[in-house]
């Protein structure tokens, strides 16, 4: 035999060994993932793990820190270069998801289970829409979590208190009015979001054992969950308030500027600098301002100032009824959904619904939100819509705040990868910022193509959400790198955004108590719009924007440096085909 041919058998002998061995370090990583998050496995359809809450105490995350960086080690092993193309990105995400996990576990700010907008605990209160219920042993498992809670809450409160001892509390501006929400989610029993799924019986289930069920449904919510969250009010009111920090930036907090640096590297999955997207954002503000004037003038007014005077406080363009909003909604939903099948060649099977915020967040949280749906679970795609305040939610915002939230934005995106031909854990645990929010701040710039900013307040609604994404990049370094005030913050987003006051004090509020997450819109939407100028420069009439974005979005949620290095062989390889 030839050398080279001997040389051949060798290396395809070292990619099969290396192949088989990271395919069991996969397999091992996904058992190990669903075993930590025990109700995500439930929502997938891995039932091995139903009945159990997460472990929120700080042993817990000390172990699964260890386990990740055991994993790491492992795949550190493997011989990347002799795997195939699609294993090489999923061990590139891999290493990327293990090694964030490992560093988190080493600053303070891992003791951190909520902020003032989300946690452990609305996490928990979303279970009745998240899990399936279609057999006994669903429900059997939904009430063996209620049943649970209070040990969770318990050890929730015991790694809160951890972040007290540190100095890792979030700033007093932030907090008002939490413990008043969480204190609403213990409704009474007639009423209690927990018992929903008890409104109907399956016809799959006995009437003696559902009855059975809905009493230690009833005593678990009765005497455990609606304790637990009581319990948690009085701790925030009682403890964790007179411990609330008055710095609103993390800068200020010991070992604060490292943690912001490594939170700016891992949410935009870049190797930006807090300085540097500081910078990118003055130029991006720059130049949505001189669109925002031409605009403006466009609508005969002298300047997008005046302009967004005139629609901050003319009637006209807001709903006077949650059910008005609701509605229009509704309509901007149909109208994006037509043009899916122009945009893209493949599209999800799981449809996607719209809901109203639950009331006793949404006077503190931002204007709308997705939640990912599960076919396995029944449970579709959710379109959150904050419907409080409704003279802050001007109806000229809705075209671009739904492209983002449903479609082609995150349900889309979200949707799709979860459909994929892809590991379990690329389809389902990795989650990056940069890639998921670009993604839908780079839709909201189809709807141009979409026809939807048919109106100069419509384009003045998109552009606005364009800005507010790029003075993020000013403010949220400004805060935690930079030094300044809220007050600084909150008139900056007034000076340059056509947001009412509430949406950018709560907004404020957010980027002051989630750290570095906000950087990552604008970002991720700069590099693929970058990557869609490249493949229209060099395919010309040949460029195809299905084929485009279906090459995309076929990894899943992937690293910008990798998506980077994916896209350009693409269009390498379709400008060679000639």
């Amino acid at each position: 035999m030839r050398a080279s041919a001997i040389g051949l058998l060798l290396l395809g002998g070292a990619a099969h060994a290396s192949g088989e061995a990271f395919d069991a370090l996969l397999e091992e990583h996904w058992a190990w993932y669903l075993q930590s998050n025990p109700v995500q496995a439930t929502v997938l359809g891995e039932r091995a793990h139903d009945q159990r809450l997460a472990d929120l105490s700080l042993a817990e995350m000390d172990r699964q820190a260890a386990e990740a960086g055991r994993l790491l080690a492992r795949l550190e092993t493997i011989d990347r270069e002799s795997l195939d193309p699609e294993r090489r990105v999923s061990a590139e995400v891999l290493a990327r998801l293990l090694a964030r996990q490992v560093e988190a576990n080493g600053f303070p700010a891992r003791a951190r289970l909520f902020t003032n907008r989300e946690g452990f605990h609305t996490s928990f209160a979303s279970l009745p829409e998240r899990l399936p219920f279609f057999t006994a042993a669903d429900y059997r498992s939904y009430v063996a979590r209620l049943e649970a809670f209070p040990a969770q809450m318990e050890a929730a409160i015991a790694t809160t208190r951890q972040t007290i001892r540190d100095g890792w509390t979030l700033p007093c501006v932030v907090l008002d009015g939490f413990e008043d929400s969480v204190r609403r989610v213990a409704e009474p029993i007639e009423t209690s979001r927990f018992l929903r799924p008890f409104l109907k019986r399956p016809p799959t289930i006995p009437q003696a054992e559902w009855a059975a069920l809905e009493v230690r449904a009833e005593r678990a919510v009765a005497r455990g969950v609606n304790p637990a969250y009581t319990r948690f009010a009085d701790f925030i009111a009682q403890e964790y308030r007179p411990a609330c920090r008055q710095e609103v930036g993390v800068s200020a907090l010991p070992g604060g500027r490292a943690y912001y640096a490594w939170r700016a590297r891992a949410e935009t999955t870049t190797d930006l600098t807090p300085d540097e997207i500081h910078a990118i954002g003055l130029a991006e503000v720059a130049r949505i301002r001189a669109e925002m004037d031409a605009v403006a003038k466009a609508a005969g007014f002298p300047g997008r100032k005046a302009y967004v005077a005139h629609l901050r406080t003319d009637p006209q363009y807001y709903a006077r009824t949650p059910g008005e909003l609701m509605r229009e909604v509704a309509l901007q939903t149909r109208i994006a959904d037509g043009w899916m099948p122009r945009l893209f060649g493949r599209l999800p099977r799981l449809p996607y619904t719209i809901r109203e915020i639950p009331a006793e967040t949404a006077p503190h949280t931002t204007t709308a939100y997705y939640q990912p749906g599960s076919a396995s679970a029944g449970a579709p795609g959710v379109y959150f819509v904050n419907t409080s305040k409704l003279n802050e939610r001007p109806l000229f915002e809705v075209p671009a705040l739904t492209i983002h939230e449903a479609v082609p934005g995150h349900h889309h995106q979200i949707a799709l990868a979860q459909e994929l031909d892809l590991p379990p854990f690329r389809r389902h645990a990795a989650f990056f910022t940069g890639f998921v929010e670009g993604w839908g701040l780079y839709s909201e710039r189809l709807g141009i193509e979409m026809g939807m900013y048919d109106t100069p307040a419509k384009d003045m609604g998109r552009l606005s959400y364009e800005m507010w994404r790029a003075v993020r990049l000013v403010v949220d370094t400004g805060l935690h790198h930079k030094g300044w005030s809220r007050a600084e913050a909150v008139a900056y987003m007034l000076d340059n955004t056509a947001l009412a006051r509430a949406n950018i004090e709560a907004e404020v509020n957010r980027y002051i108590a989630w750290p570095g997450q906000a950087l990552a819109y604008k970002i991720g939407e700069l590099r693929i719009r970058a990557l869609r100028a490249e493949a229209e420069q060099a395919l010309g009439t040949r460029f195809d924007i299905r084929a485009f974005h279906d090459r995309l979005l076929e990894s899943g949620a992937i690293p910008l440096d990798v998506l980077e290095a994916k896209m350009r062989a693409w269009i390498a390889a379709e400008a060679a085909r000639g």
